[in-house]
């Protein structure tokens, strides 16, 4: 049995790849009704909260594998930690990012707190280190669709991001066969770097419209994402990770995917396509 620990979007498409290798998987969710389509694809969904040890102590029987995707809450995935260590889980997937204790971005530091949780446990484990995802800019593609443009403070910064769809057919394929990937570290990316006036060149080939990029300071960025209705110490941690993509800090690939998967990582064209009528 494989449990999933959200029904994010990597943790249902996780799910459901596993469900097509006709493996039994089991998600975890606080609102059952908010996840039909996986009880129609044949996946377990149990309710639980990650804040109720046990609840997920319930979840956990008779489960050999965890793909543990949530947000980068230490209490929240440290609960799964221990309750995977009471359950004698076999192995971890950890979907994470780069992380660091000292870094100035509180969800970093969040990740780095579970990363050494997990890391102590004793647990099997495997790390998966991705790079910014593509669908990030679903968040945008309201503004785009009605003013053909869009803005950030990532200047010319390149970033390696990766659609969220490959890291989920990561996670499945070291969840169903993780032997060789016990107490590894992967940073999967995309193929290639693109910067933000990149993206709009792609929009606007896919599109077949032109969208055009326009560069935002620090503080209008932050405020950008509070008026959009995010949290502000959210806003304010997002507005840090993308001063630091304008400083490079996110213009690396990886052949992961293709490593893992045996074929190239989705190009940002293909998401773009994938998702145009978003963007429209």
């Amino acid at each position: 049995m494989f449990l999933i620990t959200t029904a994010s979007k990597v943790g249902a498409e996780t799910a459901r790849l596993l469900a097509q290798r006709s493996e039994p998987v089991r998600v975890l969710v606080r609102d059952q009704g908010k996840a039909p389509a996986l009880a129609q694809a044949g996946i377990e969904v149990v309710q639980g909260d990650l804040e109720d040890p046990a609840t997920i102590d319930a979840a956990m029987r008779g489960v050999a594998t965890v793909a543990l995707v949530s947000p980068a809450i230490p209490r929240q995935e440290l609960n799964v930690v221990n309750s995977a260590v009471r359950a004698g889980v076999e192995h971890v997937v950890k979907i994470t990012s780069d992380s660091s204790a000292d870094s100035p971005i509180a969800r970093r530091r969040g990740q780095a707190e579970i990363e050494n949780g997990l890391i102590a446990s004793g647990l099997s484990y495997t790390l998966l280190k991705n790079n910014a995802y593509m669908q990030n800019f679903l968040m945008q593609a309201p503004m785009i669709a009605a003013t053909n443009s869009f803005g950030s403070s990532t200047g010319d910064g390149r970033i390696g991001m990766i659609d969220t769809r490959d890291v989920a057919a990561l996670a499945a394929e070291i969840a169903a066969s993780p032997a060789p990937h016990k107490g590894k570290t992967y940073w999967p990316t995309g193929p290639e770097t693109l910067s933000y006036p990149d993206v709009a060149a792609a929009l606007s080939k896919v599109l077949d419209r032109p969208i055009t990029f326009h560069s935002l300071t620090f503080d209008q960025q932050r405020q950008a994402m509070i008026d959009a209705g995010l949290p502000e110490h959210v806003a304010e941690d997002n507005a840090q990770a993308l001063s630091l993509f304008a400083r490079g800090e996110a213009d690396y690939t990886t052949s992961d995917v293709q490593s893992i998967l045996a074929r190239p990582a989705r190009t940002f064209e293909q998401f773009a396509a994938d998702h145009a009528d978003a963007f429209s």
